[in-house]
C-alpha cells in the first residue's frame, strides 16, 4: 500500500473525534460516581464490596475505551483520511460548434448528388447526429448571414432550422464568407477558450473578404475548419424561374454560370486559422475527419488532461470502529475466575 502524502480530505470533522470523545469520557465518569452514590444509598461499605466482588473495574475500563475508541474513529472516518494518489485521466465532455452553411445559388449546382446544399445539409445532419458532443449553432449565409439557430443542446431544433434552410433563406444575392465568420463568431460565448467554426460552401467568395476576417479571428483564438463543397470541375446552376421552371443561371451577358470548388481560399481561411481543409466527399466524411483533427488538436495541445487525485482509506477507521462496538457488545464486566 502506497502511504504517501497523508492528510484528510475534509479535516473539520476531526472535531467530532476530539469533542465527541471527550463528551463521552465526561458521561462515563459521571456515570460511574452515580453508581457508586446509588450503591452507599442501598447498602453498608462493606456489604457494597461483596455484592460488587464479581464486577471487573478492568473490563468495565476496556469496553469504556473501545467506545471513546469507537466515538474518535467515527469522527476520523468522516474527515475522509487518504494516502496515496492515483492519476485520473479526464476528457472534455464537448465543445460549442458554429456550423456557417452556405445557401447562395451557387450551392444549387449538382455536380454531387442532389445538389451541393442539400448533400451539405445531410453531412451535418448526419455529423450532429453521430458526432457533436456539446452545443450547435447554425448560420445561414450568402450576400448576407444570419443565425438561424443559437448554441444549444438541444439537437432536435437544431435540425429544424436546418431542414427549413434553402437558397432563399438569405434574400441578399452572392457569398460573403467574411460576413459568415463574423456572424458565427458572434454567435459563440467569449469567454469560451476554444472557439470552433465549421464552414461549408463552395468557397466563391464573391466579396474576397474571407481570408482577411478568419486572419482577424485567430488572434481571437477562433480556429476554422472549412469543408469544400462541389467539385473542381464544376456544374451548371438549376434554379427554379418564378413561373416554376428549371432554367440555368447565366451572367450579364447571356453566358451560363458555371460553379467551381475553389479549394485554395479554403485552404487559406483554415490555415490562418489553425485549421484544416476537407473536401465534403459523397459520404460526407470531410466532417468525420473534422471530429478526428479536433480531438488531435486537443491531445497535441495539452495531452490527456489528467488529475492528481488522493486515495479515500475512510474504510479503515470505520472498519476498527466496527470491531470495537462489536467487540465492547460481547465483552462482559464480571471478572474471570483467574482475576
Amino acid at each position: 500500500m502506497d502511504f504517501a502524502h497523508p492528510h484528510f480530505a475534509e479535516p473539520q470533522w476531526l472535531w467530532l473525534a476530539v469533542l465527541g470523545s471527550v463528551s463521552l469520557a465526561a458521561l462515563q465518569v459521571y456515570a460511574a460516581r452515580r453508581r457508586r452514590a446509588q450503591l452507599k444509598q442501598i447498602a453498608a461499605p462493606g456489604f457494597v464490596q461483596t455484592l460488587t466482588r464479581s464486577h471487573s473495574p478492568l473490563r468495565r475500563g476496556i469496553k469504556n475505551a473501545m467506545l471513546l475508541a469507537a466515538v474518535a474513529g467515527i469522527g476520523i472516518a468522516m474527515a475522509r483520511p487518504q494516502w496515496g494518489v492515483q492519476h485520473l485521466e479526464t476528457r472534455e465532455l464537448g465543445e460549442d460548434l458554429v456550423f456557417a452553411l452556405d445557401c447562395s445559388r451557387s450551392m444549387l449546382a449538382s455536380d454531387v448528388s442532389p445538389n451541393r446544399l442539400t448533400r451539405a445539409k445531410q453531412a451535418v445532419l448526419d455529423f450532429v447526429r453521430n458526432h457533436a458532443r456539446g452545443r450547435v449553432g447554425l448560420v445561414a449565409f450568402a450576400g448576407q448571414a444570419f443565425l438561424q439557430c443559437p448554441l444549444t443542446f438541444d439537437y432536435d431544433a437544431f435540425e429544424d432550422a436546418l431542414r427549413a434552410l434553402d437558397d432563399k433563406t438569405i434574400a441578399v444575392p452572392g457569398t460573403d464568407i467574411g460576413r459568415a465568420l463574423e456572424e458565427a463568431f458572434e454567435a459563440m460565448s467569449k469567454e469560451d477558450q476554444r472557439k470552433l467554426i465549421i464552414l461549408l460552401t463552395d468557397g466563391e467568395d464573391l466579396r474576397e473578404s474571407g481570408v482577411s476576417t478568419a486572419e482577424s479571428l485567430a488572434e481571437k483564438d477562433v480556429v476554422v475548419f472549412t469543408i469544400g463543397v462541389g467539385t473542381t470541375s464544376g456544374s451548371e446552376i438549376m434554379v427554379i424561374n418564378e413561373h416554376g421552371q428549371r432554367e440555368l443561371v447565366r451572367d450579364e451577358d447571356g453566358q451560363v454560370v458555371r460553379s467551381r470548388l475553389d479549394e485554395a481560399t479554403l485552404q487559406k481561411i483554415a490555415e490562418a486559422t489553425g485549421g484544416r481543409y476537407y473536401p465534403l466527399g459523397a459520404l460526407g466524411e470531410g466532417l468525420a475527419r473534422v471530429r478526428l483533427a479536433v480531438d488531435t488538436r486537443i491531445a497535441d495541445a495539452a495531452g490527456v488532461p489528467t488529475q492528481i487525485l488522493g486515495i479515500d482509506r475512510f474504510h479503515v477507521p470505520l472498519a476498527v470502529v466496527l470491531v470495537l462496538l462489536v467487540s465492547e457488545s460481547l465483552l462482559g464486566t464480571r471478572r474471570w475466575k483467574t482475576e
